[in-house]
């Protein structure tokens, strides 16, 4: 049976006042069970709280829009008290509890792509809930309670019994929340807006990679990530992973054509991307997108923390590599034809701009 590979939305999985939870479904988008990717949005609204959580999967997470406060706790670790800001990235391992806290107006947008093939599920997060109505204190009975933590029977019934919320709740705005410390985001976080350029053509389109040289955090998560912003009208490269990686992409802005081809030549996929959709390219498969007049970006995690890509086009493209003779018998073409081919795109490297 073939893969559905068409980009989806996310869909609500809980929330309240104080925001959401949004997922992608493995039975509307068949290749996370496949690649064991799993994808969540986490939106909070001013003075929204995301109570503090576990999850069976390593993530990389994105700050797609907004302000606001992470608390990040790795194993046997101090709490790291963070702002996170629109463009971060934030590498979270397995065992690692967070928290996230939106004092702004403006909404709190964050990404989730990670690795579920540790997961209870497949192509879909697991998370546990330290607090609220479905955290580990409802499941434990009051001596328990009583025992782990040293307390009397009314702050153990208190702390059973005060929490309601269910995920994410609602701050009253006069609750004090920790203040974040600059000395803890060195090494947590990377803006993937502000990081220097990996790579940046001119008037065509630029990268940022996300690795264990800016943030060595992600070889603990064993992804790796980028944030591509492609000019209007521009186009990238037709490219593969060459090392079996998996790359899970989701549009943050702007629109625009895609394609995928996969065995036997066949095009798997020909589709307009938009803003919230998610796609994921099999390995191997070969895809290539060209901008709509106000531009593409998308956010990509890759199943590798130092992701290795062969492009098929431009002045790094593979053909330029392969023999003159070679190429002429290959696609059965007298040698101006191959002169003429070869000699074409030698100074764009892996975004195209516009025609002239």
């Amino acid at each position: 049976m073939e893969l559905d590979l068409s980009p989806k939305l996310a869909k609500k999985v809980y929330g309240d006042d104080g925001g959401s939870y949004y997922a992608w479904c493995p039975t509307e988008l068949p290749m996370l069970r496949e690649g064991n990717i799993g994808a969540a949005k986490l939106a909070l609204q001013k003075n929204g709280f995301a109570l503090p959580r576990y999850s069976d999967s390593s993530k990389v997470a994105y700050v797609l829009q907004g302000a606001g406060v992470a608390g990040i706790i790795l194993p046997e670790s101090e709490e790291k008290v963070i702002a996170i800001k629109k463009g971060d990235a934030i590498a979270l391992p397995f065992g690692v509890i967070t928290w996230w806290y939106n004092k702004d107006d403006t909404e709190l947008e964050v990404l989730f792509m990670g690795d579920t093939s540790k997961g209870h599920k497949a192509g879909q997060f697991t998370d546990f809930f330290l607090t609220g109505a479905n955290g580990i204190f409802t499941g434990f009975t009051t001596d328990f309670v009583k025992r782990a933590w040293d307390v009397d029977d009314d702050t153990a019934k208190a702390l059973i019994g005060n929490q309601h919320g269910k995920g994410i709740v609602k701050l009253d705005a006069n609750v004090k929340m920790p203040e974040p410390k600059p000395d803890h985001r060195k090494g947590m976080a990377l803006n993937c807006e502000e990081a220097p350029l990996d790579t940046d053509i001119k008037n065509a389109g630029n990268v940022v990679l996300l690795n264990t040289k800016n943030l060595p955090l992600v070889g603990q998560v064993g992804l790796g990530a980028d944030l591509v912003r492609l000019e209007g009208n521009a186009m990238c490269s037709p490219g593969f992973s060459c090392d079996s990686a998996l790359q899970v992409t989701y549009i943050v802005k702007g629109s625009g054509r895609l394609q995928v081809v996969g065995v036997d030549g066949k095009r798997v996929l020909e589709t307009i991307v938009k803003p919230g959709n998610l796609l994921i390219v099999p390995r191997f498969f070969v895809v290539s997108k060209i901008a709509d007049p106000d531009g593409l970006s998308w956010f990509s995690i890759i199943t590798t923390p130092n992701p290795v890509f062969t492009h098929l086009a431009g002045s790094i493209g593979a053909w330029k590599a392969i023999s003159p003779e070679v190429l002429q018998a290959a696609f059965k073409v007298p040698a101006e034809t191959e002169k003429l081919f070869r000699s074409k795109r030698t100074n764009d490297a892996i975004f195209f701009p516009p025609p002239k």
